[in-house]
């Protein structure tokens, strides 16, 4: 009898003991899918020298090309959240999966028409999880906002840089298209990985009004254009970077080194805000220094050019630190699951049409002009402008959505 009581009080039945493992599956799952919102994108910057020169491309039109996936980004995300109501998050999440699985697939098939659908397809899965995982975060994890965001931000940084520093070298090795293959194990391993959270399905509540007045605010509209600012630069950049060493004297394999070095460096600042995220009160400091270490390595690039193995990295670590700091004010400057949803959809939309144009404006304007230098100089102006939003968007406070 002693013995049947024991073992109906063992730890390893105990309901704290399946909470604690459900909590570790399902950051565990966050975690995968963070993976997935940017290695499938970043990593055609390295190999973009072998598809222009595979499909005759001038740099405007394989802008175009890096242009797309930000074009989904900006199209699918108001109604990534509306699809979240109907579905629920959990289902929700999964189609972004499958949606960027299935797009990696249809972009390795070989043709350029594949290249440009499948590209699109990856963009609208991508767009789903950007818009999606800041809700998710703010109701399972309130109080850890900006912890949780600097660890999937650093997951995600982690993931885009081992992609851009093997796409060269698997590209060498099997063709650009099976490289680009590659990152199908991204999304299967998430898809795997997430499948117990459906049963959950939580759908968040409906709040059309407030949704709407979010528009109205002034610190939502900094919010969305300090973000939008960083995509910009980050993109143009991360488009044009190998191509811009290369200019500059770099080999392809050394411009994709440094590119995944890039990569690795924006993930770098979420070390630091993981352990401080719950001390910052007042985000403005580190808001305008991430944006001045973000002008010092253009403005480096354009006038120390020998030097890009300090600038390569320390744009990284500026644009990362920034994109940490936007994605925890969509949680922090709100009250409830919804209205981060709504604020993030607004962000996304908005944040990335403004960086859609980027890549095929400035590979347009390199055409004209021949060289990086007014290219990589807008850039860090844009650098500016996003310092003064930093300071403005993070002044402590929260955005007032009324009924």
């Amino acid at each position: 009898m002693h013995a049947t009581d024991t073992d109906s009080s063992s730890p390893a039945a105990s309901p704290s003991a399946v909470r604690r493992a459900g909590r570790l599956w399902l950051v565990a799952g966050l975690l995968l899918i963070a993976a997935n919102l940017r290695a499938p994108v970043t990593a055609v910057g390295p190999v973009m020298e072998l598809l222009r020169q595979t499909f005759a491309l001038s740099a405007g039109a394989a802008g175009l090309m890096l242009t797309l996936p930000l074009l989904c980004f900006a199209l699918v995300s108001p109604p990534a959240a509306r699809l979240a109501r109907s579905l629920g998050l959990e289902r929700a999440l999964l189609l972004a999966l499958l949606l960027i699985a299935a797009g990696i697939v249809l972009r390795s098939t070989g043709s350029m028409a594949a290249l440009l659908v499948g590209t699109c397809i990856i963009g609208c899965g991508i767009a789903g999880g950007n818009v999606l995982l800041p809700s998710l975060l703010k109701r399972d994890f309130p109080d850890q906002l900006t912890r949780m965001t600097a660890i999937y931000a650093l997951t995600m940084g982690g993931a885009s840089a081992l992609g851009s520093v093997c796409a060269v070298p698997l590209a060498g090795a099997l063709g650009w298209s099976w490289a680009l293959a590659t990152f199908i194990v991204l999304p299967l391993v998430a898809i795997l990985v997430w499948l117990p959270q459906l049963r959950r399905a939580t759908r968040p509540a409906a709040m059309p009004a407030r949704a709407a007045s979010m528009w109205r605010q002034p610190l939502a509209w900094q919010v969305t254009f300090f973000l939008g600012t960083n995509s910009l630069v980050y993109y143009v950049v991360t488009a044009w970077l190998p191509s811009i060493l290369a200019a500059n004297g770099h080999s392809v394999v050394e411009a994709g080194n440094l590119h995944g070095l890039m990569q690795l460096a924006s993930a770098l600042p979420g070390l630091l805000l993981i352990p401080l995220g719950g001390r910052i009160r007042d985000h403005r400091p580190v808001a305008a220094s991430m944006s001045a270490a973000t002008v010092l390595s253009l403005v480096g690039l354009i006038f120390w050019p020998q030097a890009s193995i300090v600038w390569v990295p320390l744009f990284g670590f500026g644009t990362g630190a920034v994109l940490i700091l936007g994605l925890a004010f969509v949680g922090t400057r709100v009250s409830t699951p919804p209205q981060a949803a709504a604020l993030s959809a607004m962000a996304q939309s908005v944040g990335y049409l403004l960086a859609a144009a980027g890549p095929i404006l400035m590979g347009r304007l390199h055409d004209a002009s021949g060289h990086w230098t007014v290219v990589l100089a807008l850039c860090a102006a844009g650098a500016v402008l996003m310092g003064v939003l930093g300071w403005l968007a993070g002044k402590p406070g929260r955005v007032i959505a009324s009924p």
